[in-house]
């Protein structure tokens, strides 16, 4: 039966009813400033500095130019190396789309939201995770001039260790710690203190490392 000009009018949008639209940053970021770097597909790395963040993506401030859709890899300090696609560029930086796994995610959501709340917890140690001693046990270190270095392990977590050594990288040096990517955090008294590129489950460290 087909409908009157009433049923028309009643069944139509109103036009000034707000239609739904999908919001294309399904994750809402959060201001967060940290140091960092970026690798583009050609290897190359330049500094940069994270402006906004969520577990979806982020806001990068850089001088140098890049293309939409280009794969990057983002390193920063305390959340490691995130894989991610240019989705936005702009005169002083770039948005990105992480492409990251749903475990990566749950870890980075969990970093995300002690790096914004850190400061109301000033009781707490300046680490995002458990440190677990060890006996000092031997590993090697490797530099990314491929010189390799003999070190004590102090100490670990999922997302860093300390190791002693009389030898001082600069920081901000790529190495290997056994079969593990990091970089030099900072100098101690006793050695070196590296974060991992990215966390690692604690049970695979102890086999490697401990």
């Amino acid at each position: 039966m087909p409908l009157s000009a009433q049923d028309a009018r009643a069944n139509r949008t109103p036009a000034n009813t707000p239609r739904f639209v999908p919001d294309l940053r399904r994750h809402r970021r959060v201001p967060l400033k940290l140091a960092g770097r970026f690798m583009r597909e050609d290897r190359r790395e330049y500094p940069c500095e994270l402006q906004d963040v969520s577990v979806g993506g982020a806001g990068i401030v850089s001088d140098v130019p890049v293309k939409v859709n280009e794969r990057i890899v983002a390193y920063f300090e305390h959340l490691g190396g995130l894989e991610a696609i240019v989705t936005r560029a702009y005169r002083d930086g770039f948005a990105v789309q992480f492409k990251i796994t749903p475990h990566k995610r749950e870890k980075l959501a969990a970093q995300i939201t002690w790096l914004i709340n850190r400061d109301a917890f000033p009781d707490e140690e300046g680490r995002l995770h458990e440190r677990i001693g060890t006996s000092g046990r031997k590993a090697r270190l490797r530099t990314d001039e491929n010189i390799t270095i003999d070190v004590d392990v102090l100490d670990i977590s999922v997302s860093g260790a300390s190791v002693g050594t009389a030898a001082r990288p600069p920081i901000g040096t790529p190495v290997m710690l056994g079969e593990f990517k990091a970089v030099v955090r900072r100098h101690h008294g006793q050695g070196l203190g590296l974060q991992f590129e990215e966390t690692h489950d604690i049970e695979i460290l102890r086999r490697s490392l401990l």
